[in-house]
């Protein structure tokens, strides 16, 4: 039985890569608690930290043979657990940035959607009750409102006195505040309708 303590990196890398477990056990055993420092130094998180070394010894184990670490495996194994603590932190910026995006994303859709079905909600109430005026004075408010006529406009154009039409447009704005309130009624009065 070898002492595999005893043995420096050299010799134990070339054990590793004819594929003696007891060599991949004694640099496991000399390196794991330096490494899961390292990582844990630069990570915060004792599971990743974890994670990264057992990846890393994985990957050593699986790779042995492709690998040259005849003069440097400390080096080596402490570059990859940077690599490794890199890749996480690229990884976690990247996702924070996704779900930055998606989050803004999603509350624009929202808020675009529900002031859509707001918007089409309040659209159709107010044409209802427009509607709903008696057909001279809802010609009139029509349009006042809707095509931007002026008094004397729709006076001509209806063949009524610019009284009547000032009064009319009165009138149905009267009879929808009553029945819109107030918010609407502005927007009535202000044309933003």
């Amino acid at each position: 039985m070898k002492a595999y303590s005893t043995l420096s990196d050299v010799e134990l890398t070339d054990l590793l890569m004819s594929g003696d477990q007891g060599a991949f056990t004694e640099i496991y055993t000399r390196y794991k608690w330096v490494l899961f420092l390292h990582a844990l130094k630069r990570l915060g998180d004792r599971e990743q930290a974890k994670d990264i070394v057992q990846e890393l010894f994985t990957t050593l184990w699986d790779r042995r043979t492709e690998l040259d670490l005849r003069s440097h495996l400390s080096g080596y194994l402490y570059a990859a657990i940077r690599n490794r603590v890199i890749k996480i932190f690229t990884h976690q910026r990247v996702v924070t940035g996704y779900i930055a995006s998606l989050g803004t994303a999603i509350h624009e859709d929202d808020c675009i959607t529900d002031h859509k079905v707001r918007q089409s909600s309040l659209a159709a109430l107010i044409e209802k009750e427009i509607n709903e005026l008696p057909e001279k004075m809802r010609e009139v408010f029509v349009l006042s409102r809707k095509h931007h006529l002026s008094n004397k406009e729709i006076a001509l154009k209806l063949s009524i006195k610019e009284s009547t039409v000032k009064r009319q447009v009165s009138n149905a704005l009267k009879i929808l505040r009553t029945k819109l309130g107030l918010f609407v009624w502005l927007m009535l009065l202000l044309r933003i309708f």
